[in-house]
């Protein structure tokens, strides 16, 4: 592989950052983009070109339609284009529908819907023919758990944007993809779960225990390498056999 370039949202932690190192190693060239995360997001940077690969930190906010474009300028400038796109910025705030203020809507619509949505417009201006699309949805969708209902709805919608835009692309040989992480090992699915809480979700598949961050980073890697090909306009569901 040779001068790819894959641009990760929500790279400075998490399976983002978890992402953007199997990338690296894949050999891409990888901006690693970070909303307010800047010492984590450079110190991942400095990792990948240790161990002999190319990257950028790139800040934007991916609600900000204007932060995004500006995200792709600045991969653009620094590498001359780019081949793979990675939606795994996205937060997640836990409430029932009768106690979800709208903050907590306003903001997970903000990143997580209106955030992909800003990233793929761009992407599908200026990939280059041949490219790859990986957004990140839930296996919640699936699971449709209690007090996911807004973060759940929020993928539901990436999903089907995602179906969508793979059609659109037609003829540019580029796919587009979903992948839906069941629970996973991160800082975003630890926060406010007891031990308790943390075992439960552990036996909610068959393999008993909790995904982590490389395992979700192996199934993007498939889906943006050449073997992924032939895979296009799906949501492959990562979560061990939850649903």
């Amino acid at each position: 592989m040779i001068n790819q370039v894959a641009l990760v949202t929500g790279a400075s932690r998490g399976i983002g950052a978890a992402v953007a190192e199997r990338l690296a190693r894949d050999g891409f060239t990888v901006v690693v983009n970070y909303a307010g995360s800047q010492t984590p997001a450079e110190a991942l940077v400095r990792k990948i070109e240790a161990a002999g690969g190319r990257a950028l930190a790139a800040q934007a906010d991916v609600s900000s339609a204007v932060e995004v474009a500006r995200m792709f300028d600045a991969a653009e400038a620094a590498f001359g284009g780019v081949d793979v796109v990675i939606n795994s910025a996205g937060i997640m705030k836990l409430a029932t529908l009768a106690d979800s203020d709208d903050a907590l809507f306003d903001s997970q619509i903000a990143v997580n819907l209106k955030g992909t949505f800003n990233t793929l417009r761009e992407a599908s201006r200026r990939l280059r023919n041949g490219g790859r699309i990986v957004n990140f949805s839930t296996s919640l969708v699936g699971a449709r758990l209690e007090t996911y209902g807004v973060y759940a709805a929020t993928k539901a919608a990436v999903e089907t944007m995602t179906a969508i835009l793979s059609k659109e692309l037609r003829g540019r040989s580029i796919t587009a993809n979903a992948v839906a992480p069941g629970p996973t090992g991160t800082e975003l699915f630890f926060d406010g779960k007891s031990p308790e809480v943390i075992a439960r979700f552990e036996k909610m598949n068959p393999l008993e225990r909790i995904g982590t961050p490389a395992d979700i980073a192996a199934v993007v890697s498939f889906l943006a390498g050449p073997d992924g090909g032939w895979i296009n306009g799906q949501v492959l569901r990562a979560n061990g056999g939850m649903v």
